[in-house]
């Protein structure tokens, strides 16, 4: 019982912030990138994140835009609609050092119906249960914020990954499964 109750510490994996802990506060939606899966994913990016716009629509400890930013993103949008989350995430920004994320306060499903700034890598790790993966894949797609050639990350329930429909010109680029996470990254270009 003692672990459930315990903070997650993350380490930053690569890049100029490598080795340094994000903490994270104790919350049962808060259910962080795993490192061998964030790794792998930055693998994937590797030759795309630099001087990156990237947006990370369901933030939460904020693993994936600190991570960007340490592999020397150009800058970052963290979107999340817990307040304690949020206040946590600031803690770890100003303790870091990080002055090129933006953190804002809201839903993303509200936020992408009024963004104007285009993005080049898009992070979509929502609550497995609390969001309709498919209405934020239909907004990203409607809204035209990804900048092209651009990449769509998606990580969800293994379970719930058949259920998807994703536009034409988002193309599989890579893809992998654990027990429970399906998670994939699409290349998105113009039709």
């Amino acid at each position: 019982m003692k672990n459930q109750n315990k903070k997650k510490k993350i380490r930053i994996i690569s890049g100029y912030l490598k080795g340094q802990i994000i903490q994270t506060i104790n919350n049962n939606n808060l259910r962080p990138t795993l490192h061998r899966i964030r790794e792998t994913l930055f693998n994937w990016l590797i030759l795309n994140i630099k001087d990156s716009y990237c947006l990370d629509c369901f933030s939460g400890s904020g693993a994936l835009g600190i991570e960007s930013i340490s592999r020397y993103a150009s800058y970052v949008t963290c979107l999340e609609s817990n307040k304690n989350i949020i206040k946590n995430l600031r803690k770890n920004i100003y303790r870091l050092q990080i002055n090129n994320i933006n953190i804002i306060h809201t839903d993303a499903l509200i936020w992408l119906k009024k963004n104007t700034i285009k993005y080049n890598i898009i992070f979509l790790d929502p609550p497995y249960q609390k969001y309709e993966l498919q209405k934020i894949i239909f907004l990203l797609h409607k809204t035209n914020i990804i900048k092209y050639p651009g990449y769509v990350y998606i990580e969800q329930s293994k379970y719930k990954s058949n259920n998807i429909q994703y536009p034409k010109n988002w193309n599989l680029f890579k893809q992998k499964f654990t027990k429970k996470i399906h998670y994939k990254l699409y290349m998105v270009n113009k039709y």
